[in-house]
């Protein structure tokens, strides 16, 4: 393999595999909070929140870490004006104490807080305002969860970055990737070049799965589908442990993840699965590091050309890089690994993502099946082909289909479930 490409991939995966604690986007607007009431220097006695609707979607519902269970943009924000450590950027509300969580409940209660649509048309932006008496601070994130562009203090300009739109030039070059390239990078990467990423990944994931199965979070996803189908079965254990860390991490639940694509829901969802089908196998800890790199590319790949937000549901993506790694720790090779990709993409794609909340764990069970599925459909000589709906002849043109569906043709989906999202409706249980 090309040197320069492998560092490329090596760049890749030290960009996206982040730690972060709860919902990456409600933790994005925290991280704007604690940098915005940083610039100002002092507390505010008002904010302004202005996000697009994309935000809007995944915070409304999740709750936020150490809020004491409160959920929404204003919680969000709250805690990271209060007690954010805006250093730690993903990791911002990781270290608030039982009085800060008490100050920042009191804060809600004292202090106007608006939420509104933002201006621009982007996907990804994320506007704080803070005041104090005549003093305001101003901060804007776009594009990612930790893009700065803008901070500006009494309309000063403290900083200016370019905005880029969808591209994230501050990161590898992501459109490099192919799943050839991917397997040949899986079998030449020197472990020493991933191995305290990917443990860091295998130990805080895993952690966050099994929590979700010994307590309660959520709708018990996991829990259900153990007590329902038992637990003997290694397809049962991957989709019940990923849907468990899903299910902690909506809801509440204070451990970190390793994130994938930006998104803790995709960050287990691709490792999970891997690593409960390693085990059962008695796979060797280098082929589980492999089989990582193969599932993690390849969701990087997948969501790519989907974007960070959409209407299409990022788990999909995930589940089917799952797929990737678990017929890579079964022998799978290049043909394989395509096959299967290409046999779970064309299973799931089109589920919408509505927002963070608790679903998203049924969610990532019904990708974890069909990455399996994808597999388990090769190895037994069956395939979709080219022409079968959306699904195009080679792998390659069937993700670049998957993300023309996702970030084309599910523009006028998205706008429909945020307006869906935002009506009051009365619950009917």
């Amino acid at each position: 393999m090309d040197q320069s490409l492998y560092t490329t991939y090596i760049q890749i995966l030290q960009d996206e595999l982040l730690p972060a604690m709860g919902c990456t986007e409600p933790i994005a607007v925290a991280y704007a909070g604690a940098i915005a009431r940083q610039a100002l220097g002092s507390l505010p006695d008002r904010v302004a929140i202005e996000v697009s609707r994309n935000i809007i979607k995944n915070v409304k519902s999740v709750i936020v870490p150490h809020t004491g269970g409160m959920r929404g943009l204003e919680a969000a924000c709250a805690v990271g004006v209060v007690a954010g450590r805006a250093d730690r950027e993903l990791e911002v509300i990781s270290e608030v104490t039982d009085q800060q969580i008490r100050e920042t409940q009191q804060y809600l209660k004292d202090t106007p807080v608006t939420v509104d649509f933002a201006k621009s048309d982007l996907i990804f932006d994320i506007c704080i305002t803070v005041y104090k008496g005549e003093e305001s601070a101003f901060v804007r994130i776009v594009d990612y969860h930790t893009n700065v562009v803008c901070i500006r203090k009494n309309g000063q300009l403290l900083l200016s970055k370019e905005i880029t739109g969808k591209t994230e030039s501050a990161m590898a070059d992501k459109s490099l990737l192919t799943i050839q390239d991917i397997c040949d990078f899986a079998n030449q990467v020197k472990i020493e070049d991933v191995k305290a990423l990917l443990d860091r990944q295998i130990s805080y994931n895993m952690a966050i799965a099994e929590e979700g199965l010994r307590n309660s979070y959520g709708a018990n996803i996991g829990t259900v589908l153990l007590r329902t189908y038992g637990e003997e079965d290694v397809k049962v254990r991957a989709k019940a442990l990923a849907a468990a860390g899903s299910d902690a991490r909506m809801n509440g639940c204070e451990l970190p993840v390793v994130i994938n694509s930006g998104s803790g829901n995709q960050g287990i969802t691709a490792s999970v699965p891997v690593i409960v089908y390693a085990r059962h196998l008695g796979a060797s800890q280098e082929l589980l590091y492999r089989a990582l790199v193969v599932s993690n590319l390849s969701t990087l790949h997948i969501k790519e050309g989907i974007g960070r937000l959409s209407a299409y549901c990022g788990a999909v993506g995930a589940g089917c890089g799952a797929g990737a790694g678990i017929a890579y720790l079964n022998g799978g090779d290049f043909d394989t690994i395509a096959h299967t990709l290409v046999n779970s993409l064309a299973i799931l794609s089109g589920t919408i993502c509505d927002g963070a909340k608790a679903s998203c764990a049924a969610k990532i069970a019904s990708a974890v099946d069909a990455g399996i599925l994808g597999y388990y459909m090769y190895k037994n000589g069956q395939q979709f082909l080219g022409g079968d709906g959306i699904v195009k002849r080679g792998v390659e043109n069937t993700i670049r289909a998957i993300g023309l569906l996702a970030s084309e043709g599910m523009q006028e989906t998205d706008k429909e479930i945020v307006k869906l999202m935002i009506q009051n409706i009365t619950p009917n249980t």
